[in-house]
């Protein structure tokens, strides 16, 4: 196969009446996926009659949207997943650049595309008449596997989201490695976290399209109530989550898992951040034995993943987990400021070569041509590797493992510091807490935002501080806040964090 509809259409012959996606308000089966589906890429089709054209989606989370995903993948185009809670200026500067051949919308949101002045040839989905038997579009058979599949927005260094574009070649590769390696079947029960807008999504929506696995789309608001969160995935039996630290660890602060036993719970993935040792902890421990646990690393520029470790071992509430080794068909180089690879416990930048690269940014040949780059170490033909701009180094069990982010690292008092070894410090050493360490370059000071129910005085921290900490590396302030805020992927958002106590 080589494009992803043809693995759709395989899953609904052999699935037709098992239920594919479940949101707040409807559940689909495959076939009536397929149906829904096939119906909207007719009117895409109608509406811009292309191949290989982004169409911009823009609604929630939801049933909707997932089948707005795949109709635009029956119409031979690419899907572009936009935040509908994202600021209309935000929305506005992506539409400029991405210059969709249609929007798709509803009723709900259709006001607050008319806020970007822009000129949209837009398709209401609930203007649309499903009870309407059409046949789907078979323009996807005209597309190659090197043909993009959807473009997912990241943060740009000159305020301009970059357009990441994915193919339906490196989905493959991908979702392959997925079923092979956690043995992914239709049995699986998935519970969704990882909102649209952020590549974690392409896990939980490609194993089921590709298994037969069923998705359960989990609401925002569970996930503010751990409580809640853990009766909602009892309730549906959900047996394999994949999601980003973040959500893990206000389970555990809660205590969430203390009177509430997860009976289902097979498979416990997690990417996006670092993984908290002392939290996953809580998790192996409330959980039992029969639990796989597994810590993914990736940037959406390698499709979601291209490094894994599943904990084989036991590891203190101190330990620092790995990001383990490449996935199949995948290699990382760690280069030095050589260019040259490193030995081991030699710390060099992340780079990636495989099938599983994008193929660039959206119309932004300067960003692509600087961060997809000639391989160095190969001085015999073309070969593109990604810079990920993260720093890790391979350790005495030849595991890679994480150090931080090229801009995460300062240098403060003579000394090159990671923000993120302070976090991790601050964990281990306090119960029910979670931070974000910042830099503010013009008073030369460490902060700490911690999220808390109630507040630490400057005494109990620096006391407790003194001994795991060099005086370099103590904060000079730290700020209790009732929640961290969050961005749309569900991670910590340190850039308005920033904006806020660094200005």
């Amino acid at each position: 196969m080589i494009n992803l509809i043809e693995a759709f259409e395989n899953t609904v012959e052999l699935y037709p009446d098992k239920l594919a996606v479940l949101d707040a308000n409807s559940e689909f089966t495959f076939s009536a996926l397929k149906v829904k589906s096939g119906i909207l890429s007719f009117y895409i089709n109608q509406k811009i009659g292309v191949i290989n054209s982004p169409v911009a989606i823009y609604l929630p989370k939801s049933n909707d949207c997932l089948t707005a995903f795949i109709a635009t993948l029956y119409s031979g185009n690419c899907y572009v997943p936009l935040d509908t809670k994202n600021p209309v200026s935000r929305i506005t500067s992506i539409i400029e650049v991405l210059e969709p051949s249609c929007i798709i919308t509803n009723n709900e949101n259709i006001s607050k595309l008319t806020k970007t002045e822009l000129d949209h040839s837009i398709i209401n989905i609930d203007e649309i008449n499903f009870a309407e038997p059409i046949d789907p579009v078979e323009n996807y058979k005209n597309c190659i596997d090197t043909d993009p599949a959807y473009i997912m927005h990241t943060s740009g260094s000159t305020g301009i989201p970059k357009g990441v574009v994915i193919t339906h070649k490196s989905i493959f590769d991908y979702t392959n490695w997925l079923i092979d390696t956690f043995n992914i079947s239709e049995n699986e029960k998935i519970g969704n976290q990882a909102p649209f807008v952020f590549d974690n999504s392409t896990l939980d929506i490609y194993l089921m399209m590709f298994t037969g696995a069923s998705l359960y789309l989990i609401a925002d608001q569970f996930f503010t109530f751990p409580i809640e969160l853990v009766k909602y995935l009892n309730a549906h039996e959900i047996n394999f989550i994949f999601w980003v630290p973040t959500a893990l660890v206000n389970v555990a602060n809660m205590n969430a898992l203390k009177d509430q036993n997860l009976k289902s719970l097979r498979k416990v993935l997690f990417c996006g951040e670092v993984m908290p040792t002392k939290h996953l902890n809580y998790w192996i421990n409330n959980l039992g034995k029969d639990v796989l646990y597994a810590n993914l690393y990736g940037p959406t520029e390698i499709t979601d993943a291209c490094a894994f470790y599943i904990i084989d071992r036991k590891f203190e509430d101190d330990d620092v987990l790995p990001i383990g080794k490449p996935c199949r068909n995948t290699d990382i180089l760690i280069l030095n400021n050589k260019n040259e690879a490193c030995m081991t416990a030699e710390q060099g930048e992340l780079c990636v070569r495989g099938t599983s690269l994008a193929s660039g940014y959206y119309k932004n040949f300067d960003k692509t041509n600087a961060a997809f780059v000639q391989n160095p170490l190969n001085k015999n033909y073309p070969e593109i590797i990604y810079r990920t701009g993260d720093i890790v180094y391979l350790n005495e069990n030849e595991e890679i493992m994480f150090v931080g982010r090229k801009d995460f690292q300062i240098k403060h008092m003579g000394y090159r510091i990671e923000l993120g070894e302070i976090e991790h410090i601050i964990l281990q050493t306090f119960n029910n807490i979670y931070t974000c360490v910042l830099y503010d370059p013009t008073f030369n000071e460490i902060i700490v935002i911690y999220e808390a129910k109630e507040e630490i005085s400057l005494k109990t921290f620096r006391l407790r501080l003194k001994e795991p900490l060099p005086n370099y590396m103590m904060p000079k302030k730290f700020i209790r806040i009732d929640s961290l805020p969050k961005n749309a992927s569900g991670k910590i958002d340190r850039n308005l964090l920033k904006k806020t106590y660094t200005p």
